[in-house]
This record gives C-alpha cells, sequence and structure tokens, in this order.
C-alpha cells in the first residue's frame, strides 16, 4: 500500500496505465466540483458597486448606458456638461456620441450620478 501512495505522489506510472487514468480523474473531479462545494469569494455581488465606479451597460448593437457619479463630471467653466460627459465617456470606451442624459437624485434632491445613453 505504501508503494502505491509513493508512485502516486511522484506520478511514476505510464500514461494509459489504469492508475495514471485514476489519477487524471481524481484532478479533474476536484477541478469541477470544488466550485460548487466550496465558496471561494471570488463571485462580483449583482448590483452592488461602489458609490466611484462607473457603471457601463450593453444597449442594443453599437449602443451603451453609463451611469457616472456626479463627482466625475469635472471640468471647466468653459466646457459645456455635455462635452465634461463625453470627455469621461471617451476615457472609458474611446469616441461615443451621446444621445440622451438623465440626471439621478437621491431621496433628498441632491445629485447623485448622471445616466447617459451613448454609441459609437
Amino acid at each position: 500500500m505504501g508503494r502505491i501512495l509513493k508512485s502516486y505522489f511522484f506520478w511514476t506510472y505510464e500514461r494509459g496505465s489504469f492508475h495514471y487514468d485514476v489519477m487524471v480523474t481524481l484532478i479533474l473531479a476536484f477541478i469541477f466540483i470544488t466550485p460548487h462545494v466550496w465558496n471561494f469569494g471570488d463571485h462580483p455581488a449583482a448590483g452592488n458597486f461602489a458609490p466611484n465606479e462607473v457603471v457601463v451597460r450593453a444597449d442594443g448593437p453599437d449602443g451603451f448606458t453609463y451611469q457616472i457619479p456626479a463627482e466625475q463630471v469635472g471640468g471647466t467653466a468653459s466646457t459645456s456638461f455635455q462635452d465634461r460627459l463625453e470627455q469621461r465617456i471617451e476615457h472609458i470606451s474611446g469616441p461615443m456620441t451621446i444621445v440622451r442624459y438623465d440626471t439621478l437624485r437621491d431621496a433628498s434632491g441632491k445629485v447623485t450620478a448622471y445616466k447617459v445613453w451613448a454609441h459609437r
């Protein structure tokens, strides 16, 4: 029994032999079964975003919806608000054309983010 365990540990069996097949089967079983049994904690929480993240969702074949936090739409007074939104989106996705945007507010009426619809 000790010799068999030693041979398994040092992987000394020839390819195609019974013991080699057993080892490969055990390895594959470990790879495919453990994620269902063991929670590795590597799945993102759905809809739970940090307040400073830009959320991008597909909206049709060439369209996207962006949710941009209000703090990230800064800029100088010489640029228009839509230009500042375009600059922020361009930084993420490259050149885009804004179709429309909407202001998102919290319960007290404070502006929290902007929802922007854009396409290529």
